[in-house]
Formats: C-alpha cells, structure tokens, sequence
C-alpha cells in the first residue's frame, strides 16, 4: 500500500472514531448545531452505520439534505439521569407537566407542515380537554403558557420547529403574541427512540394505568434477539398463543454483545457487580474480549480495565455530555470534594451527613458558591453534588445511604496550596483530580 493509501486510510479511521464519539454525545446531530461534525458523520455514514449496528445494535439514519442525523440508543430499562431540559431559566429539568404538555404537542405537529402558536395552543386546548387523563391546558394563566414555551423550545433546539416569524418567548407575557413555525415531521417521527411505535402497543385507556411498565416495556422490544431485555440478559417472549419462543444461540449471542457493548459505550462506569452471568463470562471469554478492544480502539476510546469493572476514557472529552472533574459548574466541583468524606466511611453516609460535609465546605470557602448560602443552601448543595456522582457511576443511592462505588477511588483532591477567604483555594483543589488507577494497578 502507498504512503497516500496509508495517509488516506488513517484518516478515514480518524473520522470515523470522532464521528463514533460525536454521535454518542449527541444522538440527534443537526447541521444547524454542529456543521463540521455533521459533515464528518455525513461523509463517513456508511462506516458509522456498520459500526453502531454491529457493536451496539443501534440504528443511524443520516438525512443529508434535511440536515440530521439521528442514532437510536435503544436501552432496556429507564433512565431518570438524562431529563429533558428547559433551554431557559438555568436548565431546570422538565417535570410532569411540561413532559404532558411535549408529547400532546408532538402529536399536534405530526399532521401540519406550518402553523402559529396561536393555532397550535387552540389544538392542544382541545386535545387535553378531550382527554379525561389529562389536566386541560390553559394559556390564560402564565405558568401554563410558560410551560408550553418551553416544551415549544425544546423542540426548536431539535430542529423540529423552526421559527420563520416572531419569537416563541414572546408567548410568555401575552397569550396573543404572534409566531409563525415550519415543522419537520420527519424528523419529528425520528425522535423516539423505541424500536416498536407506540400506536402498535394501543390499548383501552383504562388500562394504562395497570399495565403501564408492561407496555413501556413493549416498546424496546426487538425481536431479532428472540428475547426481550427486560431483565437485562433477556428471557423468551410469548407468541400469540402464550407459549413461550427459545432464542437460538445466535441471537443470543448477538444480544449478549450488544447489551455488554452498549452499557460500556453509554454508561459511565460498566461493574462486573451489574452484569448477568452470562453477560460476565462472554465479555471474559476470548472473543467477548477481542471484539471488545476491537471496538474500544475503533471508537478512538482508551479502555481502563480493573477487577470492579471497565471504563472507558476519552482523550479529547468530545463523547459526553457531563465532564467529570468539570470546575465550570459549582455541583461538579462539590461533588469532586465530597468525594473524600464519602470514601471515607464504607458504610455509606446519611443525607444529613453529606449536607453537613456541604456545609463544612460553605464554611472553609465562604466566597464560594454563593447561590448556596440560603438557609437550605448546604442540603441544596449536598443534593446536587450526589446526583453529580450517582451520573457519572461514583456512588450509589439505596434508601437514604449514600455509598461510594470503586471508581470514586480513581480520584484525588490535592489540599490546595492557598485558601483564601475569596475562595481560591476551592479552586485550585477542584482542577486538580487525578486518575489514580492510571499507574497498571488491578483496582481502582
């Protein structure tokens, strides 16, 4: 092979594994967000296309024209860490009635290529009024209309509306305002993530309720496995008859690859603790490891390998979206400080205990986190640094004791050399994790 040959090809690998590591990041990549990282998934889908279903059995659909590309990360169980978010007022995360008010929008959308925001209030005015399950929407009250915005932005930063006159903020202070929309339904369509369509699992509404995980279930359902995923490692489904369909050995195989390789590229911190026993001794077994590295070296990816479990890091952080050690946000940095006193006792601590560690921080950098110096502003912190740590797989919840898990170990704090009473010192510290279980040690 030619110099230009090998120049060529180790480019095209190069690209690919950015490519990899964008999409995991960002499964919904539009032109609009990101034109130089949809150009290089544009140019390099067929190889992306492969490498997704091959290693994690996840579909990508890459509309150059449109301008998106859109993986399915199917997973078999929920996920509460990653909630959608408001694109205003600090990104609090949606509750129960703009998640309502998302998915009545979403299906007023589904059958009008154009429309206002007037229109589109008038339509979920009345399709939340005809349902007796649902609270019926009222653009009278502000909160309401708040609300709707909200739900109506997040679908903007999908590219699902785009604004062609007006401004959808301008709905907040008057139900009146005036806001023209295109949508794309295409895209729109896209945005479930579940192999099966909703539509397929319809059942009297009644129902719902009793058989709610039953049918949430149903909709990860795929059946080239030959088995649900639900416990994870799956178990046979039934036919229509009731009895139960054996996975060959094929397909279970496939899964067993597919649900090791896709917990590994999309969680934090993959245990040996968490995995079935078939799943551990496939991922142990010669050609569960091979076709591991394999993938881990594609994806550009470094492979931390310990007896508690696996990690992979990535050199140039473009494969997430929440960094960790991040001194850009005060939880992160909390969470980075309170990991000591959380190792520090195996036997997990109370909420209580963490909030008084918060507070002992507060105290040591007073001119530190001062959106935290409320009354509350210590179990506030507490709070927030926790869930930091639950989402990047360091600690763990059960009832009310917060425990840490072997990959906290990897991290250290240097006592900062100065701490100033203007809160410095916080900083030095926070900058300065290291991996501990960099050095070739077998645990973290």
């Amino acid at each position: 092979m030619s110099t230009l040959a090998n120049q060529l090809a180790a480019a095209e690998r190069e690209e690919v594994a950015r490519g990899i590591r964008l999409l995991l990041a960002r499964p919904l990549l539009t032109e609009a967000a990101d034109p130089p990282g949809f150009a290089l998934v544009r140019r390099r889908r067929e190889s992306l296309a492969a490498w997704f279903d091959y290693t994690c059995g996840w579909s990508l659909v890459v509309e150059p024209r449109r301008g998106y590309a859109r993986l399915g990360k199917v997973r078999p169980g929920t996920d509460a860490s990653r909630p959608a978010r408001r694109t205003r007022s600090g990104r609090a995360p949606f509750d129960r009635r703009r998640y309502v008010l998302l998915c009545v929008i979403a299906a007023e959308l589904l059958s009008v290529p154009m429309t206002t925001i007037g229109l589109l209030a008038d339509r979920v005015i009345a399709a939340t009024t005809a349902d007796e399950a649902l609270p019926a929407f009222d653009p009278v009250q502000r909160p309401e209309r708040t609300a709707f915005v909200d739900a109506l932005k997040l679908l903007e930063s999908y590219g699902v509306l785009r604004t062609v006159d007006g401004a959808t903020d301008a709905y907040v202070e008057s139900a009146d305002a005036k806001v023209l929309y295109r949508v794309d339904a295409t895209l729109l369509m896209r945005l479930p993530a579940a192999p099966v369509g909703a539509s397929r699992s319809a059942v009297p509404a009644d129902e719902v309720p009793a058989r709610f995980g039953e049918l949430l279930a149903g909709l990860v359902r795929e059946r080239r496995y030959g088995m649900t995923q639900d416990p994870p490692g799956g178990r046979p489904p039934e036919d229509p008859h009731g009895e139960p369909v054996a996975a060959s050995d094929a397909q279970r195989n496939l899964w067993l690859r597919h649900s090791v390789l896709r917990r590994l590229f999309d969680e934090p911190v993959l245990y040996r603790a968490g995995l079935t026993d078939e799943e551990a001794a496939y991922i142990t077994s010669l050609t569960g490891r091979q076709i591991l590295r394999r993938a881990v070296e594609q994806a550009g990816f470094l492979l931390e390998e310990r007896a508690e479990g696996f990690l992979l890091v990535d050199p140039d952080a473009i494969a997430t979206d929440l960094r960790f050690p991040d001194d850009t946000s005060t939880a992160r940095v909390a969470a980075l400080l309170l990991l000591e006193p959380v190792r520090a006792r195996p036997g997990g601590m109370l909420p209580e205990q963490v909030a008084e560690a918060a507070a002992g921080l507060l105290r040591r950098f007073p001119g530190w986190a001062k959106t935290y110096r409320s009354e509350d502003g210590a179990a506030r912190l507490a709070e927030d640094a926790v869930r930091v740590l639950r989402d990047t797989g360091l600690v763990r919840r059960t009832g009310e004791l917060v425990t840490a898990l072997p990959a906290a170990h990897r991290y250290r704090v240097p006592e900062p050399e100065t701490a100033g009473t203007d809160g410095r010192g916080a900083r030095g510290g926070r900058g300065a994790a290291a991996g501990a279980g960099q050095d070739g040690e077998d645990t973290w």
